[in-house]
């Protein structure tokens, strides 16, 4: 069986699943429970001033029978006593001394006040710290959170401070709410962070009650943007997490996070660069006990591919995502429809015809009707692979033969001006 250990920028765990900071992680109690079920670590839910929470937190998008593909709150940092969260912080170290205790932390952007609260938390005994510059309601109208997160020089300050009394790691939680993640991954690290952990939630409206015309999730008749994170954010988190691990110049560890659902997910981020992953709206959803399922995935997963360490395939994908001018051009697939398996239900046509480049035809096969794709129309686009209800029945197959490559770039450079 492969070896899950992971030391993630100085911090062991058993293994590479941690929840994220959120209600999974509100107490002690909580975190014990989910450290019995296998987790092997957890990034205690925000500790910050105390704040009164609102009622009626969370708002969802479901599809079809799948529930909560999206899910959006505005809950903010815990609204437990300082003092009791730092009692429970020790008792669950010292409890549980191979599990990764990391503590979330959020105050005003002063020196003392953060200089403070990680004297105070260091103190527990925990094994690290995620400085919250991730939030992006309500704690960001405070200045704090995102609005941190959103200003890189911010960032790199507040990490400074963080770093002159932090005697454990130091792991900033990047905001997803800014058009390049470059700049505020770069300052975390010139700031000194051991690591960072992205994406945190993204600034949403779930939507509008029509009938009673009041946006999710109502507040006595009012509503606010809150985050969005589930299944839905986890293409952009790859993105992310993808768009730090290939940049030459940041060489610090990432904690992926974004729709983590099963261990498929969790080797997604990992291929890309992340060296742990954390979990929440799964575990909100359906309860602690899918790290099993988790677990056991991903043993067999690298059993499979005949790898010993977890660690060993952390980026390896990295260097296969680049940019569209170093995509291959001459590279050609086409579709195919295998009436084997085809059910003639004709959905490749209509989306081919109305939403892509009119590549289908019918044709009378052994008595019946089915598509043809019209190769010389075909672009490879995919789509009627991806909207075929049919496993097997639509195929993308390669015609050139991969003798002459040529990207945009290389094509530009040759062209007669």
């Amino acid at each position: 069986m492969a070896d899950l250990n992971i030391n993630f920028a100085g911090i062991k765990s058993p293994n590479p699943f941690w929840l994220a900071s959120a209600p999974p992680t509100n107490m002690g109690s909580m975190i014990e429970r989910a450290f019995d079920a296998g987790w092997g670590g957890a990034v205690w839910k925000t500790l910050g001033e105390p704040i009164t929470n609102v009622s009626s937190r969370l708002a969802a998008i479901d599809h079809g029978a799948m529930r909560m593909i999206g899910l959006n709150n505005i809950e903010l940092i815990t609204d437990r006593p300082l003092e009791v969260n730092l009692k429970e912080i020790a008792a669950c170290k010292k409890k549980y001394p191979k599990n990764a205790v990391i503590v979330s932390l959020m105050v005003e952007s002063k020196r003392e006040a953060w200089h403070e609260i990680v004297k105070r938390s260091q103190d527990t005994g925990c094994d690290g710290f995620e400085l919250n510059f991730g939030c992006p309601h309500g704690m960001s109208e405070r200045g704090m959170g995102a609005a941190m997160g959103q200003v890189p020089e911010y960032t790199c300050m507040v990490t400074e401070w963080v770093k002159e009394v932090s005697e454990i790691p130091v792991i900033v939680k990047l905001t997803p709410n800014v058009t390049n993640i470059l700049p505020p991954g770069k300052a975390a690290q010139n700031g000194g962070a051991d690591a960072v952990s992205l994406i945190n939630t993204i600034n949403s409206v779930i939507g509008v009650d029509v009938d009673t015309m009041i946006p999710y999730p109502n507040v006595n008749g009012k509503a606010a943007h809150g985050g969005y994170c589930g299944p839905a954010v986890k293409p952009i988190a790859l993105n992310m997490v993808a768009e730090l691990a290939r940049d030459a110049d940041f060489n610090i560890p990432i904690s992926g996070i974004g729709g983590v659902s099963n261990w498929r997910d969790a080797v997604e981020f990992m291929l890309l660069g992340a060296g742990s992953v954390q979990v929440c709206t799964a575990v909100m959803h359906y309860g602690y006990r899918i790290v099993e399922d988790m677990i056991d995935g991903l043993n067999n997963y690298l059993d499979e591919k005949g790898i010993a360490s977890v660690n060993d395939i952390v980026g390896r994908s990295v260097e296969r995502v680049t940019d569209w001018g170093n995509l291959d051009l001459n590279y050609d697939v086409k579709a195919h429809v295998h009436e084997e398996h085809c059910i003639r239900c004709n959905l490749c046509y209509v989306a081919c015809e109305d939403g892509a480049h009119q590549s289908f035809e019918f044709v009378e096969s052994n008595g019946h009707r089915y598509p043809r794709v019209i190769e010389k129309e075909c672009v490879g686009c995919n789509l009627c692979y991806l909207v075929c209800p049919s496993p097997g029945a639509i195929t993308m197959e390669r015609r050139d033969d991969g003798s002459n490559p040529q990207t945009w770039k290389e094509r530009i450079s040759v062209s007669p001006k």
